[in-house]
């Protein structure tokens, strides 16, 4: 086999892959965008805004340093929602359920509204108790999934481009070996 041969046959597998590599970079960036488009969008539409120090001074020294750099701000990324949702919610479930999650004050809700001597009173506040864990819980979950998808929209921006980067330099690699095959026309490989 020539050497120009061999050139020109590593030279076109390395376009191939050079165009393969760009098309998934272009997907991964489309997908990017597309992804903090519907975070941003959705969050933006709740008009949640983050909390400000006044508002959170009384929580744990952890929590405060995670929510400092957003106070006063629309909560309208993944990192915002994600420190909103484990570091305010999640304060104030654990304070007003005492340390107890909703599992645990639902089943002693079920055991004491099955006992007809229940005391009503305490009965309604486990109630009331029960209910606000539910929804604290429901607005965590759905804040960390805006999360999780952000940063999976970070991801695949990374991803896009670091597979641009990857087929510029294949494509310019593959330019310089089609040049160099014209250069060794006739050669034999060894």
């Amino acid at each position: 086999m020539k050497r120009s041969a061999l050139d020109r046959l590593v030279s076109w597998i390395g376009l191939a892959l050079a165009v393969v590599l760009l098309l998934a970079g272009g997907l991964l960036a489309f997908a990017s965008g597309f992804i903090n488009n519907q975070v941003s969008s959705q969050l933006s539409a709740q008009k949640i805004t983050m909390p400000v120090a006044a508002a959170y001074s009384t929580l744990p020294q952890a929590d405060q340093n995670a929510l400092a750099p957003y106070q006063g701000q629309p909560l309208t990324n993944g990192f915002q929602a994600e420190a909103f949702a484990d570091h305010y919610i999640q304060a104030h479930l654990n304070a007003a359920g005492g340390g107890k999650t909703y599992e645990e004050v639902s089943g002693e809700y079920i055991q004491m509204s099955k006992d007809p001597n229940a005391d009503q009173a305490k009965l309604k506040q486990l109630g009331d108790l029960r209910q606000t864990l539910f929804m604290g819980n429901t607005l965590r979950s759905m804040l960390l999934t805006a999360y999780a998808f952000g940063t999976m929209a970070m991801v695949a921006g990374i991803a896009a481009g670091v597979a641009i980067v990857g087929a510029i330099v294949l494509a310019v690699l593959a330019f310089l070996g089609l040049r160099h095959a014209k250069s060794a026309e006739g050669e034999a490989l060894s």
